[in-house]
């Protein structure tokens, strides 16, 4: 397959990424303002918490859409490499969190308020966006790893079911 035709097939799987990600933020923002301001959570407790609510979303949608075309080396194995690598993003996102809102209580002597907050909410999840992409494409939904037939050429397993058509 020729570089363009990687690329295309890569902006395609980002695209569908993206839009699964964009529905799990929404759900994620929501849950941690319901848990942190309805609830009077704390900002860590709050954010892991509803990084996991929006897990679910995550995982069926990056599955069954998003990645719907890559190895399926057996749910029970996916499941727990995507709960290993959602584990760190999930440190890493609230680690954020807690890092900005430190910071900006040591720059001004005050907590931040709720707008602030969420700013430095969205910015940790900017970053896991891509650090979640990456282990995503490489680790969770990997490709079919390739073979090597008798004939000496290179090929996918399991290219004859349903890839084509998964990565447009």
């Amino acid at each position: 397959m020729d570089r363009r035709s990687r690329l295309r097939r890569l902006a395609g799987v980002g695209t569908r990424f993206l839009i699964v990600g964009g529905i799990s933020t929404l759900i994620e923002v929501g849950a941690f303002n319901l848990f942190v301001y309805a609830f009077g959570w704390d900002l860590v407790v709050g954010k892991i918490a509803a990084s996991l609510v929006a897990l679910v979303n995550a995982y069926i949608g990056n599955r069954e859409w998003a990645f719907r075309g890559r190895d399926r080396r057996g749910r029970v194995s996916e499941i727990v490499l995507f709960l290993a690598v959602n584990l760190v993003c999930t440190v890493l996102g609230a680690g954020i969190v807690w890092l900005g809102a430190e910071a900006v209580e040591g720059a001004t002597g005050h907590a931040p308020g709720p707008a602030l907050v969420n700013l430095i909410n969205l910015g940790s999840i900017a970053v896991i966006v891509l650090v979640r992409f990456v282990l995503y494409h490489y680790i969770v939904f990997r490709h079919a790893p390739k073979v090597e037939p008798a004939d000496g050429t290179v090929s996918s397993a399991g290219s004859g079911s349903g890839s084509g058509s998964a990565e447009r």
